[in-house]
């Protein structure tokens, strides 16, 4: 079976890397793919924006099954557009992934069902969102009410913050549309947690938990990126939790939209807050989590192929979707400047494959044979081991091994879990 996966980042690199393990996939393709992405597929220069050409594309080449990688394609309504075509194609349509898409949709699904979620309020008019921040007073959250390559959030925890940033995105436009909307919510505290699961309207199969770092620097400090790194499972949540997540959050949701005649059918990220209340939605994505694809896929037991096809078919029920027993931990080294501007172009030195690590490439590229930088975040490096501390010390090995003019990364993902949770 031949298989086509759309986009050009990390999450690409590692669906296509576990795609690769299939004994039935017979080739791959990427589009467009990055410099790491060729060593398991083709890649095909075509933009994921371009639908008319993908799915020509996939017709020309027969391609079987097509994989949606980024939210923007899934937003702008690929899977209508193949499915109307009859090509086999794995996402959710349009009208579902306004899960993701926008905020305010989100937020007011959540509160028509009573899915536990912070409190908040939506808003267009400056004047008035200026006044709903002061009353509420801070600490406060502020988000972008679409799609802002996952820096859209502002965790404010001055009154002057909240406004500067609401200032920000709403009059001098720093996330463009996405910020024509914003919502503004109350701030959660405890402690985040990811959970991706697979969804084919009312079945959910929850994936392995994993906890993001977003902020670019140690300590949590500095700006909100799209992420520093990350690992999984997270040891200080209880199968029991997940469990109570699931039967609460995810699968309500996933009924509430079947309900609503706008079915979700494939990856839902549920990004929580798990407070003194119990569990809270912070956000949804409707596609796979990035960098959190990186540490889940290195630890499914099942073919990956297999639970694509049962989403698409409606029969994930009976599809099982097993898992590892390790741990795995991602270290994303990033351009200098980012999350900010950085440079392009700078020569990447790889280490030699010990086994124990994968490096999956999100800004790469090859130019004249030379492997160089071409993106903000540039790699994530990825280690796999019985424990999470094993885990960390084979990523940050393979880290110190690798080279690129400037590379910048964090140097505690997963420590606070180690310190506070594993003996």
């Amino acid at each position: 079976m031949k298989v086509l996966v759309i986009g050009g980042g990390g999450r690409e690199h590692a669906i296509l890397w576990k795609l690769a393990q299939s004994p039935r996939v017979t080739k791959l393709y990427c589009a467009p793919g990055n410099g790491g992405t060729e060593e398991v597929a083709q890649n095909v220069p075509i933009g994921v924006h371009d639908f008319a050409a993908l799915s020509q594309f996939v017709k020309d080449e027969g391609i079987s099954l097509t994989v949606v990688g980024p939210e923007d394609p899934l937003l702008a309504g690929i899977v209508d557009f193949f499915s109307e075509r009859g090509l086999a194609i794995f996402g959710p349509s349009s009208q579902a992934a306004q899960i993701e898409g926008s905020k305010t949709f989100a937020k007011d699904l959540m509160k028509r069902h009573q899915i536990p979620t912070a409190a908040y309020e939506s808003f267009t008019d400056y004047e008035a969102a200026l006044a709903y921040l002061r009353a509420q007073g801070a600490p406060i959250v502020i988000k972008a009410d679409g799609l802002a390559a996952g820096k859209g959030v502002v965790v404010a925890e001055s009154l002057e913050e909240a406004e500067q940033a609401l200032a920000q995105i709403m009059q001098d436009g720093v996330f463009g549309s996405a910020g024509a909307r914003v919502v503004i919510e109350e701030c959660l505290r405890g402690e985040e947690l990811t959970l991706l699961s697979f969804v084919d309207g009312e079945t959910v199969k929850p994936m392995i938990t994993s906890q993001d770092h977003k902020p670019a620097y140690d300590g949590d400090k500095g700006p909100n990126t799209g992420g520093m790194g990350t690992y999984a499972p997270v040891p200080q949540m209880s199968r029991e939790l997940v469990a109570q997540i699931v039967s609460t959050i995810v699968e309500p949701v996933a009924k509430a939209m079947v309900a609503e005649g706008y079915p979700f059918k494939g990856v839902l990220y549920t990004g929580l807050m798990i407070t003194a209340q119990g569990p809270k939605v912070i956000e949804f994505n409707a596609r796979f989590g990035d960098p959190e694809t990186q540490v889940v896929l290195p630890l499914l037991d099942s073919d990956l192929l297999d639970v694509f096809k049962a989403t698409i078919n409606g029969t994930l029920a009976e599809q099982d979707v097993a898992w590892k027993s390790d741990s795995a931990c991602c270290v994303v080294m990033a351009a200098p400047g980012y999350p900010g501007e950085y440079p392009k172009g700078s020569s990447i030195e790889l280490p030699a494959n010990d086994g124990e690590t994968v490096i999956f490439h999100a800004g790469t590229k090859k130019t004249d044979g030379v492997l160089v930088t071409n993106g903000g975040r540039v790699l994530g490096v990825t280690g796999v081991g019985a424990t999470l501390a094993k885990a960390r010390e084979i990523a940050y090995r393979t880290v110190g091994k690798t080279h690129f003019e400037g590379a910048h990364y964090r140097t505690d993902i997963a420590d606070k879990a180690l310190k506070q949770h594993v003996k």
